[in-house]
């Protein structure tokens, strides 16, 4: 299975990642994208 952020399309194996759910369904997030999606897009 590929990891890859549903934000940015980062796949990165050396990189952290957190599992979150939008509308029911379970995405991952790297944390580089994690601020925009918790203080949204400036």
């Amino acid at each position: 299975m590929e990891i890859r952020c549903f934000v940015c399309g980062r796949s990165d194996k050396n990189f952290v990642y957190l599992n979150c759910i939008q509308e029911g369904e379970s995405k991952l997030v790297c944390v580089r994208c994690l601020p925009v999606l918790i203080h949204g897009a400036h």
